[in-house]
């Protein structure tokens, strides 16, 4: 048996909010591990793949207000790592013009002062060409937005992580984990001690917090990643100046439907539907189910004519939602010593390099740079009694 190895802190699970929660404790001179459970890097989980969606657009002003620093430490990670993580396209919002969902974007960006455009049906069809905007919908852009490179981003924290000294180990389960002032973690190679871990484990979340006496109201879901064709090269190209776009639920979805411009596959589209059907995470192959697919193909048919409207390549991410669809971002109720990051809800990314401050800041036990209210566990005591 390997002798005990101790950390400064420990950081469970290396997507995105892992890598970087990771590098902010190295940034702050603590000598830390960042285990992971499957070979770096994988696709089992909910950061992977080469595209995400990065905006300021949202319902509630405490996302916008974190994405304005957001933006700003992409843009050092850029810089740092000498590598392109972004690139600007707009992100064009559809809704109904009554819809609550569209009207509480539109203010908040108003609100907010982020740079947008307001179209009509005339600018819409000379700015937007090939796409149909659904009869009694609006549209904005909000001109901020654009597309995150999401492989690219991982690998470039985790070597900005390893250039300070911090540790990954890969293929490492994590068996057990003893609280207390000191935390004992057991992995399926070796036991480490330390003085503050962070979970950031996204689908395996409750299975690691039931070592702590915790469970928390979190869903996984299956999501199909699908392309879809163009039927003519490019026509809905990065190059030929095609948005990343939103519309937001409507009379024919429950949920948004997304799409970024042809890029990561040549002469594909990556739309998708921002929901899935509840899966096990470690089963997550035998969840087949296709009902989003119906509701995207009837999209595409009405409102993007120039893709075939039968998915050229289907994958898949997982969702961790919580009832709410805000994150966690909190310490364990028993041991403040034990950080939870958690339920993403198929929003996170953009946000991971300040959700990695936010849980360096409460595993250091500073005080937050955000107002995390919205993000603690306590309310989810709230939901339960409201609900009874």
């Amino acid at each position: 048996m390997a002798a005990v190895q101790e950390y400064d802190c420990i950081v469970i699970g290396a997507g995105v909010q892992g890598s970087f929660t990771a590098h902010q404790l190295a940034k702050n001179n603590k000598n830390t591990l960042l285990l992971e459970q499957f070979i770096l890097p994988h696709t089992r989980g909910s950061s992977h793949g080469q595209t995400r969606i990065i905006r300021k657009a949202y319902e509630q002003n405490i996302y916008t207000h974190m994405m304005e620093e957001c933006y700003k430490l992409w843009a050092q990670l850029e810089t740092d790592a000498g590598v392109q993580l972004y690139r600007q396209t707009g992100l064009l919002l559809m809704g109904p013009q009554n819809n609550h969902s569209y009207k509480q974007f539109k203010k908040n960006l108003q609100n907010n002062k982020v740079p947008m455009v307001l179209l009509n049906n005339d600018i819409f069809s000379q700015q937007i060409p090939y796409m149909n905007l659904p009869d009694g919908y609006e549209a904005l852009v909000d001109l901020t937005a654009g597309v995150l490179y999401a492989d690219r981003a991982i690998k470039a924290v985790q070597e900005q992580f390893q250039k300070l000294g911090g540790v990954i180990r890969d293929k490492e389960m994590v068996t057990d984990i003893k609280p207390g002032p000191v935390v004992t973690v057991s992995t399926s190679a070796c036991v480490y001690r330390t003085k503050s871990i962070v979970i950031t484990a996204g689908p395996w979340a409750n299975k690691l917090l039931t070592h702590t006496g915790l469970q928390l109201p979190l869903q996984v879901v299956k999501i199909n990643v699908c392309y879809w064709k163009e039927k003519v090269p490019s026509l809905y190209s990065l190059k030929q100046g095609f948005p990343c776009f939103i519309l937001t639920e409507g009379e024919d979805s429950n949920h948004d439907i997304y799409g970024l411009p042809s890029n990561e596959y040549p002469g594909l589209v990556k739309i998708c539907y921002h929901m899935g059907k509840e899966t096990d995470p470690d089963q997550r192959d035998k969840q087949t189910d296709r009902s989003d697919i119906d509701i995207l193909q009837r999209f595409i048919r009405r409102c993007l004519p120039g893709l075939v409207p039968e998915p050229a390549v289907v994958e898949s991410c997982m969702y961790t939602l919580t009832p709410d669809h805000h994150f966690v971002l909190d310490c364990h109720p028993s041991y403040s010593n034990i950080v939870i990051g958690a339920g993403f809800s198929g929003h996170g990314f953009k946000f991971g390099p300040v959700i990695g401050k936010t849980l360096c800041e409460l595993s250091l036990g500073q005080v937050p740079s955000y107002d995390l209210s919205p993000f603690r566990i306590r309310r989810f005591q709230a939901m339960s009694k409201s609900a009874l």
